[in-house]
Formats: C-alpha cells, structure tokens, sequence
C-alpha cells in the first residue's frame, strides 16, 4: 500500500510541522482576550447552528448567509451590539481559519448598517455605584461572616481601584504592596494592557470607606499568603482556595443593591468602577489624574461620565428654572 511506510526524517520533519503549527495556532488566538474569544466562540457556535438548520456553509460563509443571518437576528429582535458583536465574530473565526471575512463585503456592510438605522444604537447605561449607593449597600452586609467580609472587600476595591471585575478577580496576593498611605495594587493585565505590561494603582487608606481595613479583614479571615485574593466560599461559610469568577462579582454587586432597596437590574459588574469615576469627577477631581487611576487611554471615554456629573451644576438654565 502506498505511502505506508515513510523516511523517518520525513516523519519527523512533518511530526515538527504539525507542532509548530498548532503552537502558531494557540500564539494567534493569544492576540484576542480570553473573554472576548469565549464570546466569539459562543457567537460562533450560534451561528454554525443557524447555518446547519439551513443546510449552508458556515466556513467559509458566502456573503449572501452572513447578509441572510444578520437580518434574521434583526428580526428576531436582538440588540444592535449584539448583532455587532456577532459580525466581529464571524470575521475572527474567517481570518483564523485563513479565509477572507465575507463580513468586509458591502453588501454585509449596508445590512449592518440599515439595521444600525432602523433599530438605533442607543446603548443601555448601568447605574454606577456612587459612594452614597455603595455606602446603603455596604450596610446591608453582615461582617461577622466570612462571605460578609469577603463581599465587602469586593464592593471597596472594585470602588476604590475603579477595577473592572475580570480585574478584580484576578488579583493575588502577591499583586499588593504596603505604603504607608495606603496600599498600591498591580494590575497585571487588563482590557486596555493585553500584552501584560501592568499597571500600579494606589488606593488610600481612607476615613470614610476605609477601603484597606477592609480588604485586611477579609485577609484575616483566610489566613492565607499567597493565590488569589478573591476565592469562593462554600456552604458553612467554608473559604476555599478557587479564584472567584467575574460572574459573581456582578452577582454580588446586585445582591446588595437590592438588599439597599435599589433595582440590582440598574447595576452591573461595571458599576464599581464607572461609580468611582462619576464621583471623583463629580468632586472636582482632575480628568487626568481620575485616567491615572481608571486606565482610560482617552479623555473622550470619560466625556460622558463628566456630562453625567455636572449635569446639574453647569445646567444652563440654573439661574432662572
């Protein structure tokens, strides 16, 4: 039978083959955040079911089935981001299997657009989580817990380092360095730093919140010293070693929202972070020295949040309404 046996030097030259590429794979899909591609990844999968149903090709898709898919999620009522996000998707999955994304062809283009016209873009806004939200919230803790003191940490660093939860999340121990007014956190890696360049945020020790006495009753509790910071806790108050998932935090921010008498579907996993900023601009803080905490590479990012805080003070009918 042909192609039975092989030159061993064939053999191994194509067994090194393979493995360079399947590392050249994994290094190709390191350039898209963890997150992102688990959302591509389900977007994906959406989308190979759809074309399955159809009986059509999913990849490579031709530009009449994206054009024909994204019209049906238009009909079927779903958001205009997450439509965008489908389209970012399906060109992801295109160019990492080495084809030409039909996403980029005009026709897909007009689509997207006219259901970006007809459905309008308008994106639902979170309530933050001001210092005033978080103080109601902080007060429907029971600190004599484990769970208590954990969520409470939670709510003050996620405030007070204006963290994104996947951040949160991810700290260790090893990430937090004593000072004297306080406490510097290194953020490993983030949203905006996929290539792990870190950044250090300085969080005071603070009269009011007291953000650090917090976070060290918290690490009373666990007794630990090195791994995470944030880790479950299992029934009978029993903490864990796990890393805690950027799912729970969301959940935490809303259970307590709601035990503080408001509507947790306002607050999201976001809402400690876009809190900070809203007070600290709302308290005449400087836009700069809020991007130094936040990492916002653009003023025009925070634009909002400053519109948002001074929505009363510099309102121009003030003086006659």
């Amino acid at each position: 039978m042909t192609g039975e046996l092989q030159d061993p030097a064939q053999l191994h030259h194509s067994e090194a083959l393979l493995d360079a590429l399947a590392a050249a794979r994994t290094y190709a899909q390191a350039a898209t955040a963890e997150r992102t591609r688990r959302a591509y990844q389900s977007d994906w999968s959406t989308f190979a079911a759809w074309c399955a149903a159809r009986g059509v090709q999913d990849l490579p898709a031709s530009v009449a089935t994206v054009a024909a898919y994204l019209a049906d999620l238009a009909s079927r009522k779903r958001k205009v981001s997450t439509i965008s996000r489908a389209v970012a998707a399906l060109a992801y999955g295109h160019r990492l299997a080495g084809f030409y994304p039909p996403t980029h062809a005009e026709p897909v283009k007009a689509v997207l657009k006219g259901i970006r016209r007809r459905t309008g873009v308008a994106t639902e806004r979170k309530a933050p989580a001001t210092a005033r939200a978080l103080h109601k919230m902080l007060k429907r803790i029971d600190t004599t817990t484990a769970r208590g003191k954990r969520d409470r940490a939670i709510l003050l660093i996620g405030f007070a380092a204006a963290l994104r939860r996947s951040e949160l999340v991810n700290l260790n121990l090893s990430d937090i360095e004593r000072a004297d007014g306080g406490i510097l956190l290194t953020i490993r890696r983030s949203k905006t730093d996929q290539e792990g360049a870190g950044h250090v945020v300085a969080i005071p020790r603070g009269s009011k919140l007291a953000p650090v006495a917090g976070l060290d009753d918290w690490l009373s509790a666990t007794g630990r010293t090195t791994g995470p910071v944030f880790t479950s806790i299992r029934r009978g108050d029993h903490i864990t070693a796990n890393r805690l998932t950027d799912q729970a935090v969301a959940l935490i921010i809303k259970r307590y929202a709601a035990a503080a008498g408001l509507d947790p579907s306002l607050f999201s996993g976001h809402s400690l972070r876009s809190g900070y900023v809203t007070e600290a601009l709302a308290n005449g803080a400087d836009v700069l020295r809020v991007m130094d905490q936040t990492r916002h590479r653009s003023v025009q990012t925070l634009k909002g949040y400053d519109q948002r805080a001074r929505a009363f003070k510099t309102h121009s009918g003030l003086k006659f309404l």
